[in-house]
């Protein structure tokens, strides 16, 4: 302030306080009006991004350990508090409230073909005298392939040849030689676990019609067992090698198409035999399947420090036409087999994205009411799909609950 400024201040006070009075101090200067804000209605739904910070990353960090944190940054979550009333403002969406099965799955790489490759082995020394074609169907009743002009026939059985048979012999392997010659159409016998005079009878016309010496025994060799009809997958020994005693002749699978799966050993729960699963073929189409056959398999280190590995190898076949007939398109090809790791049947769903985190902790949804709308505390089971089954009061199928856009 001027020297001037202060002069003419302090002759003025002498004379304010003559009169009794004095200058008024100056008011604090008023700060301007904040711009009016309003709190919002209890209950109302708040709009995304509006002081919702750590309640929102708490929601999420709840969400995690659910195990759906995927969802959490999707849902908009705040801390609603169970019970408050919307007051003016319905959710942008809603959805009912519905009862379906649940399917959590897990995909697996799979590989379509005609499943594992088995090896038959010769049981007896000799030359290659006929031999198929990879890609050739045998049947029961047909070679595999001839040795020394004899035929080596398949027949149908989940039990291995491994010894001679002969009159006097009892056992499983019995019966499905006896199955088998009945199947071809030789009579006279029963068929049972015990070979008799009368199918050592059935097995010397069988020998006559193989041209084969009639002697009415089995030589250990001269049959081979397998589940149903194979389809030669490779050919090792040609006509004209000779082969010897556990010498590879050839490989073989199953006529039908299958996927074949391998699974960690802690994942062997997901299949079993009988379960069903769902295979998505390279057309994206979606078809049904079974899971048919399950063997753990130890694949053996490479000497060099490697350990040996286990495996799971699971065998998937089509359980209908439909599924056979699209699966025809492809010889060999890369599909996902889906599996099925937990099911709950008949339960009461929402779209994940109804779920809010309350307050006061856990889940709710906002059940809707005509105009207005309620914020209800649920229970929370399995989450798959989108959906996300729930149980509370009032919770019921039909009940209509808000999403968001």
């Amino acid at each position: 302030m001027g020297e001037a400024a202060v002069d003419s201040a302090q002759e003025r006070e002498p004379a304010l306080e003559q009169k009794g009075q004095r200058e008024p101090e100056q008011a604090p200067e008023t700060p301007a009006p904040a711009p009016e804000t309003r709190a919002p209605a209890p209950g109302a739904r708040r709009r995304k991004g509006r002081g919702r910070g750590k309640k929102i990353a708490l929601a999420a960090a709840v969400l995690l350990l659910a195990g759906v944190g995927a969802t959490a940054a999707t849902l908009g979550l705040g801390g609603r508090a169970s019970g408050d009333q919307a007051a003016g403002e319905l959710p942008p969406n809603t959805a009912e409230v519905t009862r379906r099965t649940l399917k959590d799955t897990q995909s697996v790489d799979g590989q379509l073909g005609f499943g594992p490759a088995a090896t038959l082995a010769a049981r007896r020394p000799g030359t290659v005298t006929g031999a198929p074609e990879a890609g050739d169907r045998i049947t029961r009743g047909q070679a595999l392939y001839e040795a020394d002009g004899r035929p080596v026939t398949l027949m149908y059985g989940s039990t291995p040849a491994y010894r001679p048979m002969k009159t006097g012999t009892e056992g499983v392997d019995v019966r499905q030689l006896e199955k088998n010659l009945s199947a071809l159409g030789y009579t006279g016998f029963t068929v049972d676990d015990e070979y008799t005079a009368a199918t050592a009878e059935a097995v010397r016309a069988w020998q006559e019609d193989l041209g084969l010496a009639e002697t009415g025994s089995v030589e250990l060799g001269s049959v081979v067992f397998a589940p149903g009809a194979v389809r030669v997958d490779s050919v090792a020994a040609r006509k004209g090698d000779t082969v010897g005693p556990g010498g590879k002749v050839l490989s073989y699978t199953a006529t039908e198409q299958a996927v074949t799966v391998e699974l960690d050993p802690a994942d062997q729960r997901l299949a079993k035999e009988g379960r069903e699963v769902e295979v998505v073929l390279p057309d994206d189409r979606t078809v049904k399947g079974t899971v048919q056959d399950v063997a753990t398999v130890i694949e053996p280190g490479n000497g060099q420090g490697e350990e040996a590995k286990t495996k799971v190898e699971v065998v998937v076949g089509f359980k209908d036409e439909v599924g056979r007939k699209a699966a025809d398109a492809y010889t060999l090809a890369a599909v996902h087999v889906d599996f099925a790791s937990e099911t709950r049947e008949d339960v009461l769903t929402v779209p994940v994205g109804a779920l809010l985190a309350l307050a006061e902790g856990g889940f709710g949804v906002e059940v809707v009411h005509g105009s207005t709308s309620s914020y209800v505390p649920v229970t929370t089971g399995l989450f798959a799909d989108g959906r996300v089954e729930i149980s509370g009061e009032g919770i019921a199928e039909g009940t209509k609950v808000g999403v968001p856009k």
